[in-house]
């Protein structure tokens, strides 16, 4: 038979004395039970211990949380007692626009200092005589324009302020960036880079390079039809008469004169069929916003002519911007100028407007029929902003007699679209620089807005329901501004 085999009960000898041993004295008893356990059961003991008295601490305060709501009927029924109110919540914070910041430490002061100083809105003071400084420019709606302060904003910022090294060593990529990123990037180096964006800016951005340059490094030819297709809005805002002109902006839109192509080279399909002619691709086919805002205090001039040469070939524009431009002229360099009459012997004026026809004349005929050509080519528009043009903007409303007709800008057919017509001065007036040795530029910008307001009454008196409901933005005056008018009305009154 096979040898039985006794399992020990004990594999180590027992750490604690049998029963038949032990005293029967409590006090030993319990001293022996407590050097009979072993390390880890006293720290576990320890840590129960810890765990209970702060549970004891904090029932309280969780007991509220933990336990289940009962609506208020059954609590008053079953007389249970009031649940403690919640505790109110700490304060948000908030900067001064009221917007909640983001989590985490504020910003430290020298970024907010430098953020603030380079892209706050500068505003200039109301210009004594008529030499203007820079004005302040608004966007125009509906244009795609990337959130202040984020990541797109600030990449196309530091391309416009490191513009002239970024159009030479990216001068093959800037014209694949998406079509509305293209638009922001002109827009920004148009505000930022100091010489502004010139006829090669744009060449680069909305073209890309020459056709030599792509075959050089093997690139394939860009089709400008497809390329600028989705490209709706052009912001050239204090470039135009600065870095640009608007014979350059015409050429490069709509190139140059159209070739006739020979006969040889083509195969026509009747011989009534008139010779094709060939001419240059629209570099934006879709354009419908456009900004030639421009700094009234620009060595460079604007031309009225030139604009009407470019906007009978604008006809689709629906929102335009001439803040900051001359009054209407085609001749604004003859504005001091005479000449003999052969017959008469007499002096007269050179250009259709001199330099007393406003002031002393109150002659507007030459700034009603350009402002009037004008409205028949642009026929679409339902945005116009005149900001900083507030010295000719009575022409907007006046009449000029004309031969059997009267001339007039007409607001209920050629215009009878705009439903938005800016007309600020894009100056600021400094409560704490008011006094009387600033009256003369308080007047004149209370003078600009009476003439917004009376146009604004013009317009919608002239359309009297038949044309859209039109909104003039402009200007108001604070109330140390408005007192010093009132006295000063009130004082010319007297006299």
């Amino acid at each position: 038979m096979p040898k039985k085999r006794h399992q020990p009960k004990y594999s180590k000898p027992p750490s604690v004395a049998p029963a038949s041993l032990r005293l029967s004295s409590p006090s030993q008893s319990t001293s022996s039970e407590h050097h009979g356990r072993s390390v880890n059961q006293l720290l576990a003991d320890l840590r129960r211990t810890t765990l209970n008295s702060n549970a004891a601490s904090t029932s309280s305060s969780f007991s509220a949380a933990t336990a289940p709501s009962v609506p208020p009927t059954l609590r008053h029924i079953l007389r249970l007692p009031e649940p403690p109110a919640l505790r109110p919540r700490g304060p948000q914070r908030r900067d001064s626009h009221g917007r909640r910041l983001p989590p985490g430490p504020p910003p430290p002061r020298s970024w907010v200092s430098l953020s603030q100083s380079r892209h706050a809105t500068r505003f200039s003071r109301v210009p004594e005589d008529d030499t203007c400084g820079h004005i302040r420019h608004w966007p125009m709606p509906g244009v795609y324009a990337p959130a202040e302060g984020s990541l797109v904003d600030m990449a196309l910022r530091r391309i416009a302020l490191d513009w002239a090294q970024q159009r030479v060593w990216n001068r093959f990529y800037l014209y694949t960036l998406p079509s509305r990123l293209r638009s922001a990037l002109l827009a920004h180096v148009s505000e930022i880079y100091d010489p502004g964006v010139s006829l090669m800016d744009l060449q680069l951005v909305l073209s890309g390079p020459s056709e030599s340059e792509l075959a050089e490094y093997g690139l394939n030819s860009i089709d400008i039809a497809v390329l600028n297709s989705d490209i709706f809005s052009l912001d050239l805002t204090g470039s135009l008469g600065k870095s640009l002109t608007l014979k350059e902006l015409h050429e490069l839109l709509f190139g140059s004169k159209k070739a006739v192509i020979p006969a040889e080279d083509t195969v026509q399909d009747s011989w009534d069929a008139p010779s094709p002619i060939a001419g240059p691709t629209q570099l934006l086919p879709n354009l419908t916003h456009l900004s030639l805002a421009i700094d009234p205090g620009s060595t460079l001039s604007v031309s009225w002519k030139q604009l009407l040469s470019l906007a009978g070939k604008l006809t689709q524009l629906t929102q335009l911007s001439l803040a900051g431009w001359p009054e209407p002229s085609l001749t604004p360099n003859a504005k001091f100028a005479k000449v003999t009459s052969p017959t008469t012997g007499r002096s007269v004026q050179y250009g259709g407007t001199g330099p007393y026809s406003h002031v002393l004349d109150e002659d507007w005929t030459e700034a009603i029929l350009i402002l009037k050509r004008l409205s028949r080519l642009l026929y679409g528009l339902e945005y116009l902003d005149l900001t900083g043009c507030g010295d000719w903007t009575r022409a907007l409303r006046e009449k000029s007699d004309g031969e059997f007709r009267v001339d007039l800008v007409d607001w209920a057919g050629d215009w009878g679209k705009i439903t938005t017509l800016r007309l600020n001065s894009g100056y600021a007036l400094a409560d704490d620089l008011l006094d009387d040795s600033s009256k003369a530029q308080v007047l004149r910008f209370a003078d600009w807005i009476d003439e917004a307001t009376a146009i604004e009454r013009h317009i919608r008196t002239q359309r009297s329901g038949r044309g859209r409901w039109i909104a003039v933005e402009r200007d108001s005056l604070s109330d140390t501004a408005q007192a010093i008018v009132d006295r000063e009305r009130i004082t010319n009154l007297l006299r």
